[in-house]
C-alpha cells in the first residue's frame, strides 16, 4: 500500500476535513460527517488515481482516522468524486478581484 497521511482542515463537533497526500503529493481532500451509527464521507481525488488506489485510500481512512472516533468500517459510507483541481475560491480572492477592477476602472477615467 502506497504511503497516504492526512492533513487536517477543520473539525466540528461532528464533522473533520482533511487534504490527502500521497509521499508529498496532493492527491485529495476528505470531508466526514459524523452520526451516532455512522459516517457519511465525501472523498475528491485526483483523476489519475486508479480505483485500486482509491481503495487503498479508503482503507487508509478507516485504519488512521475512524479507529480514533471508534466507529467500524461497516458504518462508513464513501461517496467518491474524481477529476481534477479546479482551484481554490474564497470570499476574499473575489474581494480584491472587484477591488482590482475598480482601481483598473478608475485608471481608465
Amino acid at each position: 500500500m502506497a504511503d497516504y497521511y492526512f492533513e487536517r482542515e477543520c473539525r466540528t463537533p461532528y464533522s473533520e476535513a482533511y487534504h490527502i497526500y500521497e509521499d508529498d503529493t496532493s492527491i485529495g481532500r476528505l470531508d466526514m460527517h459524523f452520526t451516532r451509527e455512522m459516517v457519511h464521507a465525501t472523498l475528491c481525488v485526483n483523476e489519475s488515481l486508479t480505483r485500486e488506489a482509491i481503495e487503498e485510500v479508503i482503507q487508509a481512512i478507516d485504519e488512521e482516522l475512524l479507529d480514533a472516533v471508534g466507529i467500524p468500517q461497516e458504518e462508513l459510507i464513501v461517496h467518491v468524486f474524481q477529476g481534477r483541481d479546479a482551484g481554490l475560491y474564497s470570499n476574499d480572492a473575489f474581494e480584491d478581484d472587484d477591488h482590482d477592477h475598480e482601481v483598473e476602472d478608475e485608471e481608465e477615467v
